[in-house]
């Protein structure tokens, strides 16, 4: 298995790794971080962080004094990852994991359900995920909601100059992003929350919780700015945190969290 032509040039440019350590992608990197802290088990721990880029996430789950092994189908994201303390790193698919079975206390998926456009490869990885799990042991998965391309280019103000073809529109509906260019993203699925679950329980994990990662106030027209000022980005990660389950906001933001378990 492999990644799509687009999907794989997407990520060979190398832009991943500073897309969530500066400028606006620091509040989905402190949100992860919030939620994780909270979901997994008491370091030290064995976490398998599938799909995990260059390894932002894995870089700072070591220093947590977690034992942190991850995979990544792109070879230029693993060998990046490989050079991190306390991380070792292999090219792998989600969906057909090297691992042994039932080998790590959490199993970690913060993007590979972004690229596959069919529920069955996403059942799969999240399965994949589940096998390599223990007995009780947590998977926890990200998946971009389905609005965010919209609300993105409109609070830019880019709305209709991205998508005069209704791309975006498009992906709003039905799910499925094909690649525009003004966006700067590649080819992706975006679920709706309510569809999670179910994806998690025929992969045989049983669905414990949703957090909206950067909840609604990640549409407000300053957030790099409150980034900056330590007072102003602690208010601001509090108050995403005060309804980052309430169902009613969970498909305002960009990207959610669903977490699960296996339990036998």
């Amino acid at each position: 298995m492999s990644l799509a032509p687009e999907i794989a040039a997407y990520y060979a440019q190398g832009k991943e790794d500073g897309r969530l350590r500066a400028g606006e992608g620091r509040l989905e990197l402190l949100r992860t971080q919030d939620v994780l802290r909270r979901v997994l088990p008491a370091a030290p721990s064995d976490v398998l962080d599938v799909g995990g880029g260059s390894g932002v996430h894995a870089e700072w789950l070591a220093a947590d004094g977690h034992r942190v092994r991850l995979v990544d189908p792109v070879p230029g994201h693993v060998a990046q990852a490989a050079r991190l303390p306390g991380v070792t790193a292999e090219t792998a698919d989600a969906r057909a994991l090297p691992d042994g079975d039932a080998a790590y206390d959490a199993v970690l998926l913060l993007g590979p359900l972004y690229h596959l456009l069919e529920r069955e490869e996403r059942v799969r990885a999240l399965a994949e995920a589940r096998r390599v799990a223990r007995p009780g042991g947590v998977v926890v998965a990200a998946t971009i909601n389905r609005l965010a391309g919209v609300h993105d280019m409109a609070r830019k103000g880019r709305f209709r100059e991205a998508d005069p073809g209704g791309t975006v529109a498009t992906a709003a509906r039905t799910g499925v992003l094909q690649p525009v260019h003004a966006t700067g993203f590649t080819t992706a699925y975006f679920h709706r929350p309510a569809d999670v679950p179910g994806e998690f329980t025929d992969a045989g994990l049983a669905c414990s919780g949703q957090y909206g990662v950067e909840g609604a106030l990640w549409l407000l027209g300053d957030v790099d700015a409150r980034l900056d000022d330590p007072v102003r980005r602690a208010e601001l990660l509090d108050a995403i945190r005060v309804g980052e389950s309430d169902p009613s906001l969970l498909g305002a933001s960009g990207h959610l969290l669903t977490v699960g378990r296996r339990t036998s």
